[in-house]
């Protein structure tokens, strides 16, 4: 992805063959799984914040934040598929 936006920001050319490349099914679908790890790695973190703040450090709050993290993350793993297709 970085090779890509380096390419795409070198000159106009470069760009449109991005552009092109990006529009193929294979090339969303890895975008979307890039983009997914990241959204559950950041949803993650965030219940890790709070953990540091003393908030579900118990073994029911775990279990909770546990099912809270996975859904917030299906929803937005979900939304960014219908952006990108």
């Amino acid at each position: 992805m970085l090779y890509a936006l380096g390419k795409s920001l070198g000159s106009e050319e470069g760009f449109v063959e991005v552009k092109a490349c990006l529009t193929s099914p294979l090339a969303k679908f890895v975008a979307w799984g890039l983009l997914s790890a990241l959204l559950y790695h950041m949803v993650a973190g965030v219940r890790h914040l709070i953990m540091d703040m003393g908030i579900g450090e118990t073994l029911e709050g775990g279990k909770l934040g546990s099912k809270i993290i996975i859904a917030v993350s299906a929803v937005l793993i979900v939304l960014a598929g219908v952006w990108i297709w």
